[in-house]
């Protein structure tokens, strides 16, 4: 596992270098119309971009065994900020998802998604057998998931309660529950978020601008289109790193979750296509340590944050085509956000220390790409 550990080293640091050039781009015109700078945004991403790194430094030099140990703590925290944050919170186009502390501002709701996943492998291996019994234990399971991932929809925060609760079940499910316990209150929560989503007036624009998008065979929203303008001005090649004109003002935020259109712009086809094949192989180093993990709270916990980090990915990218509605979710370690790079790098620095430290207790030789 340590050829896995050292891939993801090499591959996040290449996302965060690609992801620096595309902010840079995506936000000069922007920063120059908003700051009178070509640099401000670009500045700011750079020095959360150390912080990130910092970050996944300290996780990858922190024996993973003390999350296990401190998980309940860390997670009452995490209420805690949640609570704040609805109460105390910066509010921002009508949600308030921020806590601004002066120095920083983040989004409690990206870190709750990461210790969550933590809290949920340390039950797992506590529990074993119990977790296929739903009173004794699948209900615990559920009640963590439900107190943080209504926290994040109350924000309101339609897509992190989303993937909150779709990554928790899929942990769940691999860990050992039941697939009736899974489907069924995945099916009544799943019902449950879809009444909240279209009585939320945000979500419920996007949704139904979706839904009249393949009824009519137009594009969802303006964003949506900008984005596969930029996309399809690409072609194969693309029109060169800087060129872009969708990022002229045309596309707004595209240095925030719509960045991958740029990229797709200014790369091409072959760009794009081979920042999908990074994530990917992010992914199969994550899940080689998953299954390689010698311990039960190792492997869910690793198993998580892979899932984690590749659906997040993967729905920024179908947002951007238009595939599902629009969301609210970055694209890994590239687009602009603080909390988000942040966020993302402490997973993967969990994910390093996963496979050196079973490296080290194994004897077996690892597998090389």
């Amino acid at each position: 596992m340590k050829t896995e550990a050292r891939t993801l080293i090499a591959l996040s640091g290449l996302l965060m270098i690609m992801g620096a050039l595309m902010v840079f781009s995506a936000s000069g015109t922007y920063s120059v119309f908003k700051f009178d700078s070509i640099y401000t945004l670009f500045k700011s991403h750079v020095g959360k971009m150390i912080i990130a790194v910092v970050a996944m430094i300290f996780t990858a030099m922190t024996p993973y065994e003390y999350y296990e140990k401190y998980s309940k703590k860390i997670m009452l925290f995490i209420i805690g900020i949640l609570i704040l944050t609805l109460i105390f919170g910066l509010t921002k186009k009508g949600a308030s998802r921020w806590i601004d502390i002066g120095i920083i501002r983040f989004q409690p709701s990206e870190l709750a998604k990461i210790f969550l996943i933590v809290h949920l492998a340390e039950m797992i291996k506590r529990k074993g057998e119990l977790i296929q019994n739903y009173k004794k234990g699948f209900l615990f399971f559920l009640i963590w998931i439900f107190g943080i991932a209504s926290l994040v929809l109350l924000q309101p925060n339609v897509s992190t309660a989303f993937i909150i609760v779709l990554t928790s079940f899929l942990i769940l499910y691999v860990g050992g529950a039941k697939f009736l316990h899974v489907s069924g209150t995945a099916v009544s929560l799943g019902s449950i978020g879809a009444m909240a989503a279209m009585i939320l007036p945000h979500s419920r624009a996007r949704i139904l601008g979706f839904v009249n998008s393949i009824m009519h065979g137009s594009e969802p929203n303006m964003q949506v289109n900008q984005a596969k303008i930029a996309l399809g001005s690409g072609g194969f090649w693309g029109v060169g790193i800087g060129q872009s004109r969708q990022s002229d003002l045309f596309l707004p935020e595209s240095y925030g979750d719509f960045i991958f259109s740029i990229l797709g712009e200014e790369l091409g086809l072959i760009g794009a296509f081979a920042m999908i094949i990074v994530y990917l192989f992010v992914f199969y180093a994550s899940i080689r340590i998953a299954r390689c993990t010698s311990d039960k709270f190792g492997q869910m916990l690793a198993f998580g944050l892979s899932i984690n980090l590749i659906l997040s990915a993967l729905i920024n990218m179908s947002v951007v085509l238009g595939v599902i509605p629009t969301t609210g979710i970055t694209l890994p370690f590239v687009s602009f956000g603080g909390t988000s790079i942040i966020a993302f790098s402490i997973s993967v620095g969990i994910l390093i220390n996963i496979g050196y430290q079973n490296y080290r207790k194994s004897e077996i030789v690892p597998i090389i790409f």
